[in-house]
């Protein structure tokens, strides 16, 4: 399901740490690690994406520590 505020993007910290090469599993979001923890990022394009994503992360073990909606990145033309 889409709507308004889709899509969004988003920052998922999971304990533990995976490597970059996950990024491809993870639907091309961004993949780092900090402090023991893989933080994965970018924009998701429904909520249905999301659950995915957090299924994802059930599926590898890994105990998700924090979910966040970042602001939309605004593009070079958009001046408002």
């Amino acid at each position: 399901m889409s709507g308004a505020g889709w899509p969004a993007r988003y920052e998922i910290r999971l304990d533990g740490v995976l490597g970059d090469r996950w990024s491809e599993w993870f639907g091309g979001l961004i993949v780092e690690s900090e402090a023991g923890q893989t933080i994965l990022s970018g924009t998701l394009s429904d909520q249905s994406a999301l659950h995915g994503l957090l299924d994802k992360a059930r599926d590898l073990g890994l105990s998700v520590t924090s979910v966040r909606r970042l602001p939309l990145e605004r593009s070079e033309g958009d001046l408002t």
